[in-house]
């Protein structure tokens, strides 16, 4: 029964929410018009909870969506507490749930709502009143003065957020354009004179303090006279340029010197809105960061001035062939013309870029009056424009140049910290041993015996190839010859280590046998060797070692050979290297020991990496040293026995600063005797002996002659004072790189024709060279 009590009693209460006028009076009404239930139980949101009868039994609440029955003003004491014809007690018992799910009970109306505020006039207007409501004609169309205010307002805010927006994510970038940091590296000769640069950019930077004042006010008073005091951008020029991007008009800069620079140094050349906002941005921060001497010293070694330089300190010596802090105030004032654009204002394009270069000067010299850098007095005394010289041509690498720029860079790899990435971005001068004149003189001495060979008529005449180096006893690198030119021939033929050394070698040998004596028995003690020593010169005599003839892998003894098959008998060691005669110079490196006799060559200057492998021809010049090295090595004698590795750089700076560069110091290698006794045999050599021709030198001249055993080389290399000059000749097959025999060169059917053309190219050149 009380189950079915329950289902009747939610059916009930469905009736009520729907609003049903046929259930409305099925049920008995309790007081204020709440539904009673049968039972003394009341339905709460589907929760039934036992009530009491004794109180006026459990009521329901009104279907939602029914408006609360109207009360008489007594049932809101009732409300309060207060009984009122017994419904006060049936207040105080009604469910707290019902009040907490904010229900109106039965017995009363609730709260009386609070009447909600009246807004302000004003308030209850719209925003925008656009067209004007209540206005007539064309101030209908006028927009008030709260408008306008409110739409400034908001633009004004737009903008100054995406600007401080965008100026917060702006970065002043951390690395340079490769383009505004890439410079040349300049080479001069020794006597400080150009000889060449290498780099795609003919940029030099220069420190601010270099470049005179005047020349620098001319600068600023030409391009951005407020420099020292703005804060990095113009606000008008910027304007002024925005403007005429926008409407598409002629491009302007309207740039100080501080974006200016930024544009030069970070960003690029267009000119477009964003280039120039991001130009803004940094230059405002760059100028906060940076002191205005560093920015304006940046923005003098980046600037285009024309001629294909970069930098005023390019500049100065394109135009004036001086450098920067030379220049005068007047010829500071043309630089700065060229800032505005050098294509319209160098002279010597058009007689119209000259006018406008002698307009546009005289106003860089006015301006820097009224700016009061530049006296009254001062001024009238310039009255004559600077005419700027003719472009020079570039120092290019072509002819011997690019030799020379090649043998400089590899001493500066070798003897410097320097990274090759970093010596590419340039900025480097490097003051070279070379001197103009002898290098000059070798190569006419080598094209004039080049000029008697016919390679295109002559199979013998082709594919020759001639190094020749010219080495002071000090060190220094004077000159070398390394191929018909540079641009046509890569190859360094002065520093190639393909040649074989053929006799010339023979001083080493005698020297090291002087130096260090000789071992004919095994297990006996060395013995010493003087010039007087004498050897048997005879052709084809065995040579011997301690134990025995020496036999070759092929089981034959091995013999030396004399030129022309000459014998000559018991001979002096002295005469024997006066003279040329192999037999005893071969035997004496045996008796020396062929590993002594490395070494002493390796002492005196040849590089280790020369020999191969030590067997008796090592002593007849199976080593390849280079021109250079050979040059080198034979200044040792003329020194008295000290050493100096050879040198090509004397002075290493960037930008004016000095680089740490290693030099080589002399070394005692040799005793001063043993390196006169080797001096004293090449002098008479030439004097009286197998390189007699080359006495037309004159007096105090001396080497010796050296040809290969298969007669692929051929050698000279002599001296006089402190010059020692190696020239080395040889033919070279193209496709398989071995070299050929010098026979028959010149169209000279006779054996070893090759070996007076190096005699030939010594003495022209030292003849010359006087």
């Amino acid at each position: 029964m009380r189950i079915g009590k329950l289902f009747a009693a939610a059916k009930a209460r469905r009736n009520g929410e729907t609003g049903g006028a046929e259930n409305a009076g099925d049920q008995p009404t309790a007081t204020g018009g709440a539904s009673r239930l049968p039972d003394d139980h009341t339905i709460s949101f589907g929760i039934v909870t036992p009530g009491s009868a004794s109180r006026g039994g459990p009521r329901v609440p009104p279907p939602p969506g029914t408006p609360p029955p109207s009360a008489p003003r007594a049932s809101h004491a009732a409300a309060d507490g207060e009984a009122a014809d017994g419904t006060g007690a049936a207040t105080a018992g009604r469910s707290t749930d019902e009040t907490a799910k904010g229900r109106t009970p039965a017995g009363g109306t609730g709260r009386r709502r609070k009447s909600r505020p009246q807004r302000a006039r004003w308030l209850r207007r719209p925003w925008v009143d656009y067209p004007r409501a209540g206005k007539r004609g064309v101030r209908r169309w006028i927009p008030s003065w709260r408008l306008s205010l409110g739409l400034f307002l908001f633009v004004f805010g737009t903008l100054s957020g995406v600007v401080g927006y965008a100026y917060s994510q702006t970065e002043i970038p951390e690395d340079l354009n490769d383009f505004a940091t890439q410079q040349d590296n300049v080479y001069y000769w020794a006597d400080g004179t150009e000889m060449g640069r290498t780099g795609q950019i003919n940029r030099q930077a220069t420190a601010l303090d270099r470049v005179p004042e005047d020349v620098r006010w001319a600068v600023l008073a030409a391009e951005n006279a407020s420099f020292y005091s703005d804060s990095g951008v113009s606000p008008t020029g910027m304007f002024r340029a925005v403007t005429r991007m926008v409407t598409g008009g002629e491009t302007q800069g309207g740039s100080t010197i501080t974006q200016q620079y930024v544009k030069n140094a970070y960003l690029n050349q267009r000119q477009d809105l964003s280039r120039k906002i991001t130009e803004m941005f940094i230059a405002i921060k760059l100028d906060n960061k940076l002191s205005k001497d560093e920015i304006l010293e940046g923005y003098l070694n980046t600037s285009w001035f024309g001629r294909g330089t970069y930098g005023i300190q390019r500049a100065s010596y394109a135009y004036y062939r001086k450098d920067v802090s030379e220049l005068t105030v007047s010829e500071g004032a043309f630089l700065a013309t060229l800032l505005k654009g050098a294509g319209m204002y160098d002279p010597h394009i058009s007689d119209a870029n000259r006018r406008r270069a002698v307009e546009r000067w005289n106003w860089v010299l006015d301006r820097m009056v009224e700016i009061g850098k530049l006296s009254r007095d001062e001024r009238k005394a310039i009255t004559e424009f600077p005419e700027p010289r003719k472009q020079p041509q570039p120092a290019g690498l072509d002819g011997q140049t690019g030799y020379l720029v090649e043998t400089a860079r590899a001493y500066v790899a070798a003897h410097t910290d320097i990274e090759p990435a970093d010596f590419d971005l340039g900025g480097y001068q490097i003051r070279t041993t070379f001197e103009k004149p002898k290098v000059e003189a070798l190569a006419a001495a080598v094209k004039k015996v080049r000029g008697g060979l016919k390679p295109d008529q002559r199979e013998a005449d082709k594919q020759l190839r001639i190094g020749a180096a010219t080495v002071a006893t000090d060190g220094r690198i004077v000159a070398l010859y390394g191929g018909p030119d540079y641009v046509k021939q890569g190859f360094n033929d002065a520093n190639a280590s393909n040649v074989p050394a053929g006799t010339s070698f023979a001083p080493f040998v005698y020297a090291a046998g002087l130096q260090q004596g000789v071992l004919k028995e095994r297990g006996a003690a060395r013995s010493t060797v003087t010039p007087a020593t004498v050897y048997d010169g005879d052709d084809k005599v065995a040579v011997r070692t301690p134990e025995g003839p020496y036999w070759d892998r092929s089981g034959k003894i091995v013999r030396a050979r004399n030129d022309g098959e000459k014998s000559w008998g018991k001979i002096s060691l002295h005469q024997a290297v006066v003279n040329s005669v192999n037999t005893p110079i071969m035997q004496l490196g045996m008796d020396v020991g062929l590993d002594r006799v490395r070494s002493t060559a390796v002492a005196t200057g040849m590089l280790p990496s020369s020999f191969g492998e030590q067997v008796p021809a090592l002593s007849l010049g199976t080593a390849k040293p280079s021109a250079i090295r050979m040059a080198s090595a034979y200044g040792t004698f003329a020194a008295r026995g000290q050493h100096t590795e050879p040198y090509s750089v004397t002075r290493l700076t960037r930008n004016g600063d000095a680089v740490d560069l290693s030099m080589p110091t002399g070394k005692q290698v040799l005793r001063p005797e043993v390196a006169e006794a080797v001096d004293g045999a090449l002098k008479d050599s030439v004097r009286s002996g197998a390189a007699s021709a080359a006495g037309v030198v004159g007096a105090g001249a001396a080497g010796k002659a050296g040809t290969a055993q298969d007669d692929t080389a051929a050698w000279f290399v002599g001296y006089r004072d402190t010059l020692v000059t190696s020239v080395a000749v040889s033919r070279l097959d193209p496709k398989t790189h071995e070299l050929q025999p010098l026979d028959g060169m010149g169209g000279d059917p006779t054996p070893k024709t090759g070996n007076g053309y190096p005699l030939r190219i010594w003495t022209d050149y030292l003849r010359a060279a006087r």
